[in-house]
């Protein structure tokens, strides 16, 4: 993985000086709280409901376990014992006190981190492939590019101050793991016909208030021109976006407002004085920053037929079918540790667990780890061999549930609990949901489905490219819950629609029984909730969970199911 040279030291080094300075004339009430406010954003410092919360970037969702360790060290000496990883592969330390903020940072540098852009209108984190540089599927390694990325974007001078934060996302497969057609720009890798490797490129994608799927601006872009080409749609971006109306300062409504062909003859334009200048990147320059990507020190391993080995085992055979993916080298395999165990928020990991799972990085995947956009964590390079021993220790500690893809590997973002913007709670609803259809079994009977809940409009919770999405609405002052169905990411991204009139917190889970009911009275074989609910549409499920008031007294029963 990437470390620190001598340019990332000084600059976060510097920032750190400064914010310290600045937290110290904000006690002393040197700086009004007003003047405060883009300050701490600008290094990732947030107010919530109850606390300061502290977001830190995990840059494309790799750390090293010795980060890994730091996020512990961080949860018990100045937090309440956890963290959160989130939607954007960062991490979230949700009671940070002030003063403390600035000795946070001097830690997370000591392991060549930082919190730098996780907030403000500017471009934040890019995030990635999960799976990069193991994934069988995969054309290039996007990793590489994505810490190119990240180099140039930070404290790039001409776009620290957008109409709105910017959101990158690269991918690398044949499969779209990293969101591409719902980020302000989205990449993916492809070969021309030469076989020679470039980019599509994608702008415009986000959800929100106005979830929107990105457009393609230009099908082949070669990979020299990575950097010209996204500082041509971030000028146009910078030039036009919108300043007056921040609901309306987006990228996405931009592409809107003028059309997708009228959007890329600015960018095309644009293009022109900077497709050959100093930002073209070289093969010397892809090489020197690919080198920190170098596989590790693979064995020469046959491939196993892993599932024979203790195959009387249920648990463990549930646990191989949902969290172990495929590997580029024989002998190896990806596995998902899953932070969506019921009765814990998802997303959420103790100290104990945080450095549990450093303590498995280094014993079982060459001392790294990724963190998913779906809110878990996974060891890359993981011995076929060692699976059952894995999983034995995985699951003393909380962290082998089976469910990966699965009704209870639900997003959901901290809601009304924590967020000062939410309009309702949402890890509630998750905790209802999750204890309702607790049963594996039958979870794994339904299949797979993306369950996501944001607790406000800005969807944090992706709840818009969910099979199945809830959002947490304002209903005069009393919280309520909005359900839509048919939303998915990946290579065929779809926006979900809205079923109804909207939902007490009380009748969510059965309200997901009744989806669920017609899912699997109407599917065909093979398919999954959202292609049968893409195929029927609304009409059915509609008219089935608004068929009778949903009260106590006529809940639908499991055994219905199946």
């Amino acid at each position: 993985m990437y470390h620190y040279d001598q340019y990332d030291h000084l600059i976060v080094k510097e920032r750190i000086a400064q914010y310290r300075d600045q937290v110290a004339r904000r006690l002393a009430n040197e700086l009004t709280e007003e003047e405060f406010i883009p300050l701490r954003l600008q290094n990732g410092l947030y107010m919530q409901r109850h606390a300061y919360m502290l977001r830190i970037a995990v840059p494309y969702g790799l750390l090293s376990s010795k980060q890994m360790r730091m996020f512990a060290h961080i949860a018990r000496k100045y937090d309440r014992g956890y963290g959160h990883f989130t939607t954007r592969q960062n991490i979230q330390f949700n009671w940070v006190e002030l003063e403390q903020t600035p000795d946070i940072l001097t830690d997370l540098a000591s392991v060549e981190m930082h919190a730098i852009q996780t907030s403000g209108n500017c471009i934040r984190n890019t995030t990635s492939d999960p799976y990069a540089g193991v994934a069988a599927d995969e054309i290039i390694d996007p990793r590489p590019y994505a810490e190119v990325l990240r180099q140039w974007s930070t404290f790039h001078p001409e776009f620290i101050a957008l109409p709105r934060k910017f959101k990158v996302a690269i991918n690398g497969a044949e499969q779209d793991r990293a969101a591409i057609a719902v980020h302000d720009i989205g990449l993916t890798a492809v070969r021309n016909e030469a076989g020679e490797v470039g980019f599509k490129v994608m702008a415009g994608g986000g959800m929100g208030r106005t979830p929107i799927l990105g457009s393609v601006v230009r099908e082949f872009l070669p990979w020299q021109h990575l950097l010209t080409y996204t500082q041509a749609i971030m000028r146009v971006y910078n030039l036009h976006g919108r300043r007056d109306n921040k609901y309306k300062a987006r990228i996405k409504i931009l592409l809107k407002a003028i059309g997708v062909e009228e959007f890329t003859r600015q960018v095309e334009a644009e293009w022109v004085d900077l497709k050959d200048g100093p930002e073209t990147l070289t093969a010397e320059e892809m090489q020197r920053v690919a080198d920190f990507f170098n596989p590790p020190a693979y064995l020469e391993l046959p491939d196993l037929d892993y599932a024979l080995e203790h195959a009387d085992n249920k648990a463990y055979a549930n646990w191989l079918q949902r969290n172990v993916k495929p590997h580029q080298r024989p002998g190896y395999v990806a596995v998902v540790l899953s932070l969506k165990k019921t009765g814990v928020p998802p997303g959420d990991a103790t100290a104990e667990q945080i450095d549990f799972v450093a303590d498995l990085a280094d014993r079982y995947s060459f001392g790294e780890l990724r963190v998913t956009h779906e809110q878990n964590l996974v060891l890359a390079d993981v011995e076929q061999s060692k699976l059952f021993k894995l999983w034995q220790e995985a699951r003393a500690h909380g962290l082998a549930t089976p469910n990966i893809g699965l009704l209870t590997d639900m997003i959901c973002c901290p809601g009304g609990d924590f967020c000062s913007l939410a309009n309702a709670k949402s890890l509630p609803i998750a905790a209802a949901i999750a204890e309702r259809f607790d049963n594996i079994d039958f979870q794994h009977d339904i299949g797979e489905i993306e369950l996501n809940i944001s607790g406000c409009i800005n969807a944090c919770g992706h709840h818009h490219v969910g099979s199945i999405g809830v959002l947490g609405v304002d209903k005069d002052g009393s919280e309520w819950y909005q359900v839509s169905i048919g939303g998915a990411q990946g290579n065929h991204a779809a926006i979900g629609k809205i079923i109804g009139p909207s939902f007490s917190a009380l009748q969510m889970p059965e309200v997901i029984a009744r989806l669920l009911h017609v899912y699997v009275r109407e599917r065909h074989e093979g398919e999954r909730f959202v292609d049968t609910a893409q195929r029927l549409g609304l009409p059915p499920f509609k008219e089935h969970v608004y068929a009778t008031p949903i009260t106590v007294g006529n809940l639908v029963g499991e055994d219905e199911y199946v």
